[in-house]
């Protein structure tokens, strides 16, 4: 049962603190989702009704698997994080879910180590790269916040 309500909790606070970090990153950067000219042009136009109607439709679900997925990875150490202080433990979740989901991803992008090898040198952009990181920053301190205080 106690994983259950982990999971529960941590799918709550992954997907509130996404969507804080992808409505404050978006604030400065508009210019990879919304326009004509997008920096990444490959993702979704959220300027194109059809194209932000599909992730309004799917991001809520999107966001309940990954939550779910991401918090039974941490099954076998919640212990261990339990016991650990509110820093090491606020350390360890916001630098996993930085180096994981994003960094080290296998999945290139043109932010994280697989996309320096993988993608094309238009879409490799320094003014792209610094609003990923900054939106990544901003989920893994909100989230390593929120997790380390209220689910141990």
């Amino acid at each position: 049962m106690k994983y259950l309500i982990f999971s529960i909790w941590f799918i709550v606070i992954h997907t509130a603190a996404y969507t804080i970090a992808g409505a404050l990153a978006l604030k400065v950067s508009r210019d990879l989702y919304e326009e004509q000219k997008r920096l990444i042009d490959y993702v979704r136009n959220m300027s194109d009704e059809s194209d932000k109607r599909h992730v309004e439709k799917w991001f809520l679900p999107a966001q309940i698997i990954r939550g779910l997925l991401l918090s039974m990875v941490l099954y076998p150490i919640l212990g261990l994080l339990g016991d650990v202080s509110f820093v090491i433990r606020f350390l360890f979740l916001s630098s996993l879910m930085f180096i994981y989901t994003d960094v080290g991803s296998a999945i290139p992008f043109p932010h994280n180590i697989e996309g320096l090898v993988y993608m094309k040198p238009k879409y490799l952009k320094r003014k792209a790269m610094g609003k990923l990181y900054l939106e990544m920053i901003i989920y893994s301190i909100v989230f390593g916040l929120l997790t380390s205080w209220f689910l141990f």
